[in-house]
């Protein structure tokens, strides 16, 4: 019988020593290892990423949240909610003077802000999402730990259906278009394996143009013509600057891509940033945004993408990466919340 790391942490920290919970006690172990006792239903809760608060919302939480990172816009209404400071530069004695009595965190928060946290006695719950299997499991994890796993359940039962529904008629199609994510033109960053885009470009029927990319990655021009995707799909560019679509844009108008596939056959689409870029519920959306793309024969009628000359976009906002050659991956990993 396999036994799992969680579980057996968990057992650690209530069996050994003798300790009795309180019968409204909560005990759980998050993603970085750690076992957390919550006493009672978390009535002040903090969201230390964005992904964080759109799982929070989503499970009708809103009304209990105290405070979030400068980086939670999504809902809209989490843009009223009192500000702790950013993703990795937390200001502890403004969470202090909320009083939360739940931290929803991020492996992304950094360990040193996380301990002070614990040592301050707040339970301190971080997710650390890779999959959208991991997502689904953060949205239980979340529910449990608030005190709305009914909620949590609908919520993830639902999303997991539709993710295999995308599945199910990915595999329908005749053929796997190679499919190239772009986060941003100057330098060009693309999404390798290991990611979330490249599980969103999988299951929605496609092949990653990059399959020897690792991450999140700056090719060259020359890199991207040899790999000539049959379909582009690129974040929006208005956090940039330059308008919604300075990445398809720039693609467009340079000479050079004009013999690649993707531009000379007009696939291009745009996705809003913050719901292909976030662990959240919203995933599931970017899921469908990309099957669209990719195989629009059979999703092009159900699914909110924009046309090729449009751009594709859901309700969200497209706060997209800055200064990606100089802080891609804490500002990346700011975006998705990890």
């Amino acid at each position: 019988m396999h036994v799992s790391k969680r579980h057996i942490t968990l057992t650690i920290v209530l069996f050994v020593g003798f300790i009795v919970l309180p019968a409204t006690a909560v005990a759980l172990t998050d993603d970085m290892g750690t076992a957390v006792i919550i006493n009672g239903t978390p009535q002040r809760i903090i969201s230390l990423s964005p992904s964080n608060t759109e799982i929070l919302y989503a499970l009708g939480l809103g009304d209990r949240i105290i405070g979030v990172t400068e980086y939670c816009n999504y809902p809209p209404e989490a843009l009223e909610k009192p500000k702790i400071g950013g993703y990795n530069t937390v200001n502890i004695e403004k969470v202090i003077a909320l009083k939360p009595d739940l931290i929803l965190a991020s492996y992304g928060n950094g360990e040193e802000i996380l301990e002070n946290l614990r040592m301050l006695g707040y339970p301190v719950v971080a997710l650390h999402p890779r999959t959208l299997a991991d997502v689904l499991d953060n949205i239980r994890l979340v529910g449990k730990a608030a005190g709305a796993e009914a909620n949590a359940a609908a919520l993830a039962g639902g999303l997991e259906q539709r993710i295999n529904a995308v599945e199910e008629r990915a595999g329908m199609a005749s053929e796997r278009p190679t499919v190239a994510h772009v986060i941003w033109n100057d330098p060009i960053y693309v999404s390798g394996k290991g990611t979330f885009q490249d599980e969103l470009i999988m299951k929605a029927g496609g092949e990653n143009a990059f399959p020897g990319v690792e991450g999140w990655k700056n090719i060259g021009i020359e890199d991207f013509i040899h790999a000539d995707p049959d379909v582009l799909i690129v974040n929006a560019g208005s956090g940039m600057g330059g308008g919604e679509d300075a990445i398809a844009r720039f693609f467009r108008n340079e000479p050079r891509f004009a013999g690649v596939t993707a531009i000379k056959e007009n696939r291009i689409s745009i996705v809003d940033s913050d719901t292909v870029d976030r662990a959240g519920p919203r995933i599931v959306d970017a899921l469908e945004m990309f099957a669209a793309a990719i195989h629009p024969e059979l999703f092009g009628n159900d699914t909110p993408v924009m046309t090729p000359t449009q751009g594709a976009r859901v309700p969200g906002f497209g706060m997209l990466i800055a200064c990606m050659a100089c802080i891609g991956a804490g500002l990346i990993a700011m975006r998705k919340g990890f």
